[in-house]
């Protein structure tokens, strides 16, 4: 207790920005935490996601710009943006609502939100790829340039 008094509370006073940044840092890292384990779009990783491919039949949606997917891309993938599955713009996969979708992005960030979107659209297999194309990159696994 002698500790709160002595340290932790003249800190707060000293330094109440500092302060309140790591508490809303404290309060982002338990909301996305909550929000993890809640969601139905699960993280794989790469090899989990070539087993997909090679097995399941998982479809490839790569949710990055034309000019990025053109640079390199996993083998048999979907180009599609994050607007066009929010607009419901999703064709080209409608084949694959029961089967496997693996979302791909720049560094797997951004994926879950559309897959978030996917799964409210009827999709009952949705999965983010871990870190992106950077991480499929980084494992030295192959992809196909246009």
């Amino acid at each position: 207790m002698d500790f709160i008094i002595n340290e932790i509370i003249p800190f707060i006073k000293n330094h109440p920005l500092l302060s309140l940044a790591w508490v809303a840092l404290f309060v982002v890292i338990i909301y996305l935490t909550i929000k993890s384990k809640f969601t139905k779009v699960k993280v794989i990783s790469s090899a989990q996601a070539i087993h997909m491919m090679n097995k399941q039949d998982a479809a490839i949606v790569d949710l990055r710009s034309a000019d990025n997917f053109r640079k390199g891309h996993i083998t048999e993938s979907f180009n599609i943006l994050p607007v066009d599955i929010k607009n419901g713009s999703i064709k080209a996969i409608e084949k694959y609502k029961e089967s496997p979708i693996i979302l791909v992005d720049d560094n797997g960030l951004s994926a879950n939100a559309s897959g978030d979107i996917l799964v409210k659209q009827g999709f009952a297999q949705v999965f983010a790829l871990k870190d992106g194309i950077a991480g499929w990159n980084g494992e030295n696994l192959p992809l196909v340039k246009k």
